[in-house]
């Protein structure tokens, strides 16, 4: 179908409202930024209370309208209870993020199941609670965004460190991703997702400085072609674009920022 709108304008979120799991630092708290920047209403939801009061004060600092949220997204009954608390705030929900998770090194054969489960628990199944329960107020409203943050690990094997339960529970993450795309295709719902590469987050420049970080950090950059870490901002445009009306015809999509790491 053609369209008159500006291409800027179809890139515009007015009128929109969002959710942004994980919002209190990192990652999450660029896309609520950005998302914010473009014209949406932005829910910070993140299990440090405090700070995401923090990030909602940098937004209302922008004439940006928050709210905070304190939800554990691996218990369904939380997930299902954030999407009523925006519904009840703001009217709808057109927009979720769902960015919370957490990366673990463990030689797999030592690995204690604990862990496994630990981040299998946040990284994949969060994100399918958040996505069903983000859904279900979508499908009956016929339209909405949900954007899930995977991983460049989804789609190899990074070295040198050993992740295997990250990396399948971003992989897990990517065909998720697809799946629940062809399930909801015809009924309004997009669902895509954003693979990041490394990139330069408070808990990651802290980490670099590290013994640990500072050995293996600089394998991660002759591995990545364009020589540096992403920074948030270089990850914001991908997660506006998927928001946007500018994506409606892009569905169970990945889009990789990884300064070509997976190219090679």
């Amino acid at each position: 179908m053609t369209t008159t709108t500006n291409i800027l304008e179809r890139f515009r979120l007015d009128e929109r409202v969002a959710l942004v799991t994980g919002g209190a630092s990192g990652i999450g708290r660029g896309f609520a930024h950005a998302l914010g920047e473009a014209g949406a209403k932005v829910a910070i939801v993140d299990i440090d209370t405090e700070a995401a009061e923090v990030v909602a004060q940098e937004l209302s600092d922008k004439d940006i309208e928050s709210m905070v949220l304190t939800i554990d997204v691996t218990r369904p009954e939380q997930t299902r209870q954030m999407v009523e608390a925006v519904v009840d705030r703001w009217g709808t929900l057109t927009i979720g993020v769902n960015n919370a998770g957490i990366a673990s090194w463990f030689d797999a054969e030592t690995m204690p199941e604990e862990e496994w489960r630990k981040v299998l628990a946040l990284n994949l199944d969060g994100v399918f609670y958040c996505a069903q329960a983000e859904a279900r107020f979508m499908l009956e409203a016929g339209y909405g965004k949900i954007i899930n943050t995977a991983s460049m690990s989804a789609h190899i094997v990074n070295h040198p460190q050993h992740q295997a339960a990250y990396n399948a529970s971003k992989a897990g993450v990517l065909h998720l991703t697809r799946t629940l795309a062809a399930e909801w295709a015809t009924r309004g719902v997009r669902v895509n997702s954003i693979s990041p590469g490394y990139t330069r987050t408070a808990l990651v420049e802290r980490f670099i400085q590290e013994p640990e970080g500072a050995e293996k950090y600089p394998t991660w950059m002759e591995r990545t072609p364009m020589g540096r870490m992403a920074e948030v901002d270089d990850l914001v445009g991908a997660v506006v674009y998927l928001a946007s009306e500018a994506s409606d015809f892009t569905t169970g999509h990945d889009i990789v920022v990884d300064g070509g790491y997976t190219a090679w």
